[in-house]
Parts: structure tokens; sequence; C-alpha cells
């Protein structure tokens, strides 16, 4: 199967803890590039994320977003540090010791560290948000994947179109030297030269090694197999396919140079077209 590269997957994870949302969008990118927008105290999560990616994706640029929302945890409780509690205390009564006062409870709790709340478990949560990031990388590749099976359609469509130019231009080539054959007669007419067979004999034979594109329409079926067996093998094979359009393209522009006819220049221009058509769908290609 054929892979895009451009594609969009959400996937929303509610849990006890509260919720949360990956969204993950993808383009065309010559190699695998790889951005993550994640809370802070998740974090540490981004090497293990980015791994996971390098070992599903080749190609792309990846950019991925986690929002998160905890919700207040049921049943807690607040847990004031005892020993804490009793150092603030001798330090205030040393204090109130050299200055009149009364100590305040209140500003004894406001002590950094002396209210202690129970912290979410983000063990369990990094736990979830893993789970729910494999879940969004297989959404991303099936999207990916249905893109790719589009791209394979329209591909394998215009290399039907290029093999049936070159058979029309293969079909066209005695008609083509015949045309060429006449020609030259008129011209040794129009000259008032006598015709020597021989002479227009020779004539032809250069003007056919000139004119002969059947090793160009050769190597273009060839490149036109070659391009549908990759196609047929799937996987990331944007890179090849896009080095057979620069072939398919070299022997269109042989053929060019060499048409004498408009009809040969007209299906020349129609491959250089077709070629280009595949060409910017393959860019999408993994």
């Amino acid at each position: 199967m054929l892979y895009s590269m451009t594609a969009f997957s959400r996937v929303e994870i509610k849990k006890g803890w509260g919720t949360a949302i990956w969204e993950m969008r993808s383009v065309n990118q010559r190699y695998l590039e790889t951005f993550f927008r994640l809370p802070e105290n998740l974090r540490s999560l981004e090497s293990t994320l980015r791994e996971k990616l390098r070992q599903t994706l080749t190609r792309g640029k990846i950019e991925c977003l986690l929002r998160l929302e905890l919700l207040p945890q049921k049943d807690s409780e607040l847990k004031i540090n005892q020993i804490l509690v009793k150092q603030v205390i001798a330090a205030l009564q040393n204090l109130q010791n050299q200055v009149s006062g009364k100590i305040n409870p209140m500003d004894i709790l406001r002590y950094p560290g002396v209210v202690e709340a129970q912290e979410q478990n983000f063990d369990q949560i990094s736990q979830d948000i893993l789970l729910g990031f494999d879940e969004l990388c297989q959404e991303s590749i099936a999207m990916r994947g249905r893109e790719g099976e589009k791209l394979h359609s329209l591909i394998s469509a215009r290399l039907n179109s290029i093999s049936q130019e070159t058979d029309k231009v293969r079909n066209q080539m005695p008609e083509i030297l015949q045309w060429q054959r006449d020609r030259l007669k008129q011209r040794f007419s129009e000259a008032e030269l006598d015709l020597d067979i021989q002479r227009i004999e020779q004539e032809m034979v250069i003007i056919a090694q000139r004119l002969d594109v059947a090793e160009e329409l050769d190597r273009l079926q060839l490149h036109v197999n070659e391009t549908q067996r990759i196609l047929a093998k799937g996987g990331a094979v944007g890179r090849k396919l896009d080095f057979m359009m620069q072939e398919l393209n070299r022997e269109a522009n042989t053929l060019a140079s060499k048409s004498i006819n408009a009809e040969i220049t007209a299906s020349a221009v129609e491959l250089k077209v077709l070629i280009e058509q595949m060409r910017e769908q393959i860019q999408n290609l993994e």
C-alpha cells in the first residue's frame, strides 16, 4: 500500500483524572521532522513519543499537540508537614522573644511546604497518554493509507495514458517516414534534378537514423513498467518514484527534440504534461 504524507488525526482520552486531546497534523517533507507541543508536566514523554514516530513513519513534517485538563481529585486531603511545622514554630517563638506579638497559626500554614496537597498520579496519566498516542498514530496511518490509495489510482491512470501515447507514436513512425520520403522526392522534382533512387535511399537512411525514436519509446515503456512495479510493491517509495519521473521526463524531452511532425510533437507535449502531473502527486507520497 502507498501512504500519503498528508493527514490529520485526533484522539480524545477521558479518564478519572480528566481529559486529554491529541491532535496530529502531517504534510509532505523530504525527510522526517517532528514537533511536539506538550504540557510542562509531561515534557519528559517527548523523547519516547519522538521514538514512536520514528518507528512508525519515514517521511513528513509531523506536528503533535496535546491538551490536558485535570479534574480535582476526589476525597483529597490536605496533609500537614509536622516536622516543618515544629521548625517554623520554633523559629517564630525565637523571633517572638525578641519582638512583641503573637504567633498567628495562619502564618504558619502559609509557609511554603507546610501544607501538602495530594498530587495526581502522573505515572498512570503518562501511561494513558502514551496509549492514546499509539491510537493517534494508527489513525494517522489509516488516513495516509486512504490518501495513498487515491494517489495510486491517479498515478496508474497517467501511466496508462503514457503507454497509449508511446503506442500512438510507434504506430505513426512508418507513416512519418513515408511522408518524409515523398517530401524528399518532391524537393528533387521541384529542383528539376534527376531522381536518383540510390541517392534518395541514402538520404532516407540518414533521416531515419536521425528521427529514430524506437529507443526512446522502448525506454519510456520500460520506465512505465518499473514505476508500476514500484507502485505495486508499496511502502515508502516516494523517493524512488521521484527518480523515475526524472527518467521519464528525460526520454520525453529527447522524443520532442527528434520530432518533425506536429502529431509527434503533440504526443511529446502530452507526455510531459502527464509526467508533471504524476510528479506533483508523488511529492505527497511517503
